[in-house]
């Protein structure tokens, strides 16, 4: 595989990175591949291997697993002042190690790993970050976190970060075979001003986004101002779909294992079972299933933001959606400046069976600000599986 820098010096570890402000130029907010590939030139991201160059995406980069995982009995934080490592020591042993090497090792459905990344972290004080599963590893319903050292909350980087990255993992409905390398998740990087350093909010208003819409439409609907305050608002469709009927699909129980590098290799109802319109356009979520379904709308991203799908709503605790929700710049961009994509959702129930129906909001999609336009849009070079999508489960899945 091509390869973008020369492997990093392991001797000059951790220290100081080469970081010059004026690289960056004097915009703030999430950072484009062109940034991102600044990045690895100037130290702020090693990797014990050099990093490939379908690695880094419009605006994020693609996180690898090391040659080691760790079967653990629960999920758990550092916390400030521990390390992961001196975790991993007390609960398991760092020789109970998993190999990954070669034909990589099973991952079982039900338990959860912590897995040693092989990129790593020098961030200065005005970089922060944040990390979501890869839209591939939520469709296969792979619970997937990124952990820091000292830290006390999943899939965020504190700005100014210096050590080692590692993923939790836990498949929910699919054992999966997965080996050095890998990529289930993904870190977006956020250079901030001295203003921003204790904010925790970026979304776009609703001033902005009804503004943006009403010049270039992020869906295909007319929205008003006050649905925007808390991000767009993206509703279920339970309708008939063209696909003869099907308006999602259900994980099979009792599936084969399912190897993660494999693209386009499985039969899909031998991991799924369809689920076909019915006439009152309404869907029973069952407790511990998981559900692949598509929002009602179309959408797309416009070049300067990027964004990402949040819960509706924490507290109705009946059911979870959308694992992997980072959306790039480019999405969904169609013909004549219109939509085209919709919004995958992966929904898994909790406690009760819920009832949803067809155009129920589900969940919002909350626009960043891009520090600038990357150069190459989602959907403009290879690996854009999900350009322009309908209903779509992962990669992975042959649909004939």
């Amino acid at each position: 595989m091509p390869t973008l820098f020369a492997k990093p010096d392991r001797e000059s570890g951790l220290d100081q990175p080469l970081f010059g402000a004026a690289d960056f130029g004097k915009d703030f907010g999430l950072l484009p591949r062109e940034k991102i590939e600044l990045m690895v030139r100037r130290k702020m991201i090693l990797g014990r291997e050099a990093l490939a160059e379908d690695q880094v995406q419009p605006a994020s980069l693609d996180l690898r697993l090391g040659p080691r995982a760790f079967r653990i009995r629960a999920s758990f934080l550092p916390g400030v002042g521990n390390s992961v490592e001196d975790r991993l020591q007390a609960l398991v042993g760092m020789d109970d190690a998993i190999d990954l090497e070669g034909k990589g090792a099973v991952l079982e459905r039900g338990c959860v790993y912590i897995i040693p990344l092989i990129e790593h972290l020098a961030l200065p004080k005005d970089i922060s970050a944040v990390a979501n599963p890869k839209s591939s590893t939520g469709r296969l319903d792979v619970f997937t976190r990124l952990i820091t050292d000292h830290s006390q909350v999943f899939d965020r980087v504190a700005r100014g970060y210096e050590g080692p990255l590692y993923a939790e993992v836990s498949p929910r409905s699919f054992s999966v075979r997965v080996r050095k390398g890998a990529r289930l998740n993904q870190i977006r990087f956020r250079r901030l001003n001295s203003q921003q350093f204790e904010r925790t909010h970026f979304g776009a208003d609703e001033k902005e986004l009804f503004r943006r819409h009403s010049e270039t439409p992020l869906v295909d609907r007319e929205l008003t101002r006050q649905e925007l305050c808390d991000g767009l608002p993206v509703h279920v469709g339970l309708s008939a779909e063209p696909m003869d009927g099907i308006i999602g699909f259900r994980a099979q129980k009792h599936a084969d294992i399912l190897d993660v590098d494999r693209v386009a290799e499985y039969r899909w109802d031998e991991y799924w079972d369809p689920i076909r319109a019915r006439p009152d356009r309404r869907l029973i979520i069952d407790p511990d299933e998981f559900y692949i379904l598509a929002s009602k709308e179309r959408l797309q991203i416009p070049p300067d933001l990027a964004a990402e799908m949040v819960p509706i709503d924490p507290a109705m605790g009946e059911f979870r959606v959308h694992y992997a929700g980072f959306f790039d710049p480019g999405f969904g961009a169609g013909r004549n400046g219109q939509p085209s994509a919709r919004a995958v959702l992966e929904v898994r129930g909790y406690e009760v069976p819920f009832f949803i129906e067809d155009g129920q909001v589900i969940g919002r999609l909350v626009y960043e600000k891009m520090s600038e336009p990357p150069q190459s849009l989602y959907g403009e070079g290879e690996g854009s599986n999900y350009q322009g999508q309908g209903l779509k489960l992962s990669k992975h899945f042959r649909m004939d």
